[in-house]
């Protein structure tokens, strides 16, 4: 007898932090400081920085937030491939957070 479990699974946020949405990608992020969390929406054609040298990595983001609680800047780096998927991400000042974990926040 075959048992199929279908569930949520459980999301990576170290190897993909992003959730895809209408041409843009979404990253839910929480201040190490003071726990303040942000959503930001990247858009494809607007926010990505073309590398046109690293036809492999075409892609890249080189974000800087801060926040309306502390002045810790948190900064995002990550590049990507040619159909955004991520190749390399790096975040300091903060960490990722999961899309549920921020709506429980902003419902409180």
């Amino acid at each position: 007898m075959l048992f199929l479990f279908f569930g949520k699974r459980k999301k990576n946020l170290d190897r993909d932090p992003f959730y895809r949405e209408k041409g843009a990608l979404v990253v839910y992020i929480k201040c190490e400081r003071c726990g303040e969390m942000f959503r930001s929406h990247l858009r494809r054609g607007y926010d990505f920085i073309v590398d046109y040298d690293n036809p492999g990595v075409p892609y890249r983001i080189d974000k800087l937030y801060v926040g309306s609680k502390c002045p810790n800047k948190i900064h995002l780096v990550a590049t990507f491939t040619s159909s955004y998927k991520p190749v390399s991400v790096s975040i300091e000042g903060g960490s990722f957070i999961t899309k549920e974990e921020y709506e429980d926040a902003q419902k409180q």
